[in-house]
């Protein structure tokens, strides 16, 4: 009886030991995985050149099926308008008076933590491919291949975690080659990861890949209706900045006019490094780049050569602007190529289900509008970026947003994703529930917006701002103390400054007054102001 009661006792001792086991692989298999993340970002593409945006310029198809899969945002913008400023903002979440890198030129305050630090610590393999524009080893990555600086489009050099390479090619190529090497040979399948996928492209001076520019050069694009600004509506910021595509952009670096064809025909380089630009790049091409290069832009220098001596001002214009949108949208067609390539990687691979995928800019760009090129300004086409998220089974497929949010909030957006929590010092939100529907859980609805770099290229003077759904009101100072209001939903364009207009006198206290709340909340000031003036103004 007694052994009777023992294998019995036995018996369930070993079921009961199963069930308990069983319950454990069921909890773990129950338990989610954190997602992975894939972070990628063009530089200076501008909302206008992807057709979920618009397809008045070009067809992005690649890029579109994110938006089709996930969230449009509508009112995406930045904290400053200009490539290292707005990509420190992006891994710090703080303001550029906070992290210390105000312009490209100013450092970035290395003590600052970043969220790949956190997301790699927090057990997150993370890698870093393409332009990061500061700093040449970056924290938090596990691997890295970055260009130094601005990068070149052909046959670039790397900086790496084991030394400098250059590799033949074309670099939005190179840049996918080497992000889908790595998800192939060194991803550590045990743990999710976090990608950076960053392209050059779209930056000046735009050097289209040979398969784009034989199609590109051939192609006309319909001319935004401010391309003949006047300004007359406006204050001297906007009167005196120097992006004007006839009298500012380049002639070869940009147009790609040969420095000879310039001599013979007396044109002057608006800017000392345009001819460099140019020359230093036709010495890069092997010799059968530089062939198929000639071959397709020959004809144009010599075509141009012939119809220069007899252009107006206003020909000529026209004819700048056709320039710069063949290879500047030529350079965006590579970008969407690669960016398919990669979506069908991560679909084929099984990868694409939990991981959220983020497209986006360093910022917006003038493609024509008032005249311009570059960014800096408060104004729509610079301050909005394009912004598109897909994570499936969170992300409403085909939505959008018109919400009001930041390249501030992408570090907590980020790390909220992988269930770490974000320092008290960063001064973004989470977007989560923006991107889950949860829009109730939302509170802000204005942003604060400050660009420095002045006096400096393109001349666009210093500002800060604070930009609603309704109303943008912006204050330029340091030479000057004017202020601009803009009614966005009455006039989209931005034509004319009503900040005098009595009609608005109402808004414009209450948009001041909301400005000084903001500039608080994000410990921005007179004080701050004159200190980076100072230090400019000693550095020159």
């Amino acid at each position: 009886m007694k052994l009777q009661l023992s294998v019995l006792s036995l018996f369930f001792l070993l079921a009961f030991a199963s069930c308990q086991q069983g319950g454990q692989q069921i909890a773990e298999e129950e338990k989610p995985k954190r997602p992975n993340i894939v972070f990628m970002m063009s530089d200076d593409h501008a909302y206008q050149a992807i057709s979920a945006y618009s397809n008045k310029l070009i067809e992005t198809p690649n890029i579109d099926r994110i938006a089709k899969e996930g969230m449009l945002f509508t009112n995406a913008c930045v904290t400053n308008s200009i490539c290292a400023p707005s990509r420190a903002t992006i891994l710090t979440g703080k303001h550029t008076h906070i992290h210390g890198k105000i312009d490209n030129r100013f450092p970035f305050d290395t003590t600052q933590v970043t969220f790949p630090q956190l997301l790699q610590q927090a057990g997150y393999q993370t890698a870093m491919f393409g332009k990061l524009h500061f700093g040449n080893n970056p924290k938090g990555i596990d691997e890295f291949k970055i260009l130094p600086g601005q990068g070149q489009y052909y046959n670039p050099k790397f900086f790496t975690n084991t030394g400098d390479t250059t590799i033949t090619g074309y670099v939005t190529d190179i840049i996918t080659d080497l992000t889908i090497d790595w998800l192939d040979n060194r991803r550590d399948e045990e743990k999710p990861f976090t990608l950076f996928y960053l392209h050059k492209a779209p930056h000046r001076e735009w050097l289209p890949a040979e398969r784009h520019y034989k199609e590109y050069i051939n192609k006309t694009f319909p001319e935004p209706p401010t391309l003949f600004d006047d300004y007359a509506n406006r204050g001297s910021a906007a009167k005196e900045a120097e992006m004007n595509l006839l009298k500012h952009m380049n002639w070869a670096g940009d147009s790609k006019i040969e420095p000879e064809i310039m001599e013979e025909l007396g044109i002057e380089e608006p800017s000392s490094w345009g001819i460099n630009a140019h020359v230093g790049q036709m010495k890069r091409f092997t010799e059968e780049q530089r062939k198929a290069w000639y071959s397709v832009y020959g004809p144009m220098n010599e075509e141009f050569k012939k119809n220069y001596p007899n252009m107006t001002d206003e020909e000529k214009m026209k004819w700048r602007y056709q320039r710069y949108m063949q290879d500047y949208l030529a350079c965006i067609e590579a970008v969407d190529e690669n960016v398919g390539r990669l979506l069908d990687y991560l679909e084929a691979n099984g990868l694409k289900e939990n991981t959220l995928i983020v497209y986006t800019s360093d910022q917006g760009f003038y493609l024509g509008e008032h005249g311009w090129f570059d960014k800096r300004f408060i104004y729509d086409e610079s301050f909005k970026t394009p912004l598109i998220v897909s994570w499936p089974g969170q992300v409403e497929a085909g939505s959008k947003s018109d919400i009001m949010v930041q390249n501030l909030d992408f570090a907590q957006t980020f790390l909220d994703v992988a269930g770490v929590e974000a320092p008290a010092d960063m001064q973004g939100e989470s977007l989560i529930p923006i991107l889950k529907g949860e829009t109730e859980k939302w509170n802000r609805d204005a942003v604060y917006y400050h660009y420095y770099e002045y006096p400096a290229i393109h001349m666009v003077k210093r500002h800060y701002g604070i930009v609603t759904k309704e109303y943008k009101l912006a204050h330029f100072y340091y030479d000057v103390d004017e202020w601009e209001l803009y009614d966005r939903l009455k006039d989209p364009q931005e034509l004319n400054n009503v900040y005098n207009d009595p009609a608005y006198a109402d808004v414009v206290k209450d948009l001041k007054e909301k400005l000084a709340d903001l500039r608080v909340k994000y410990k921005d000031s007179e004080e701050l102001d004159q200190k980076y003036i100072d230090m400019y103004s000693e550095s020159n």
